[in-house]
């Protein structure tokens, strides 16, 4: 006897756990809760990697988490939880990419997961108790988008400008030469 559980079910718990988990995942960068190390610490970290101004950008995503999964996980004015989660992830990937694909190594793979998830989410719809309208979630997804194509080129660039020091620090370390 085969017994499936409803796929209303499962989006309902998945929605849970990826919104819960974001959620506290940004009140640690905000708050310093759930042993996290607050915005001040946050945002010393953010400038070291180039999301510059830090507290700003320590705001922007320490904010796009909390709201983002309280929203996904409640199924609130859906579907802007997963909208702003996966543009807090697409840029969490991006700020890890060049320590590759594994998280063990401070890659990529948790944002990437976050992200594919809340995609599926976003896209699938769910359970929607505060549904918004088709035009308002247009404009505000356009609006996510935007943030977020900002947020990836400053950490493109921060990265690039990183590179070219090493080499230059590199090259200097050789007295210039090739």
């Amino acid at each position: 006897m085969s017994r499936r559980v409803p796929a209303t079910v499962l989006a309902v718990g998945a929605r849970a756990v990826l919104g819960g988990y974001l959620a506290v995942h940004g009140a640690q960068k905000l708050f310093g809760m759930f042993g996290g190390h607050g915005l001040e610490a946050t945002a010393k970290g953010f400038e070291s990697m180039g999301l510059t101004p830090g507290r700003e950008m320590a705001l922007l995503a320490g904010g796009s988490e909390v709201v983002g999964g309280l929203l996904t996980a409640t199924g609130i004015a859906d579907p802007l939880g997963p909208i702003t989660i996966a543009g807090a992830m697409t840029v969490a990937s991006a700020v890890h990419r060049p320590a590759g694909p594994m998280l063990a190594k401070g890659g990529f793979e948790l944002p990437l997961t976050n992200l594919a998830f809340a995609a599926l989410a976003g896209l699938s719809g769910g359970p929607r108790l505060v549904p918004l309208p088709a035009k308002l979630t247009r404009l505000l997804a356009a609006g996510a988008i935007g943030l977020t194509t900002v947020s990836v080129v400053k950490v493109v660039r921060a990265q690039v400008e990183k590179s070219k020091a090493a080499e230059r620090e590199a090259l200097a370390g050789r007295g210039g030469e090739i």
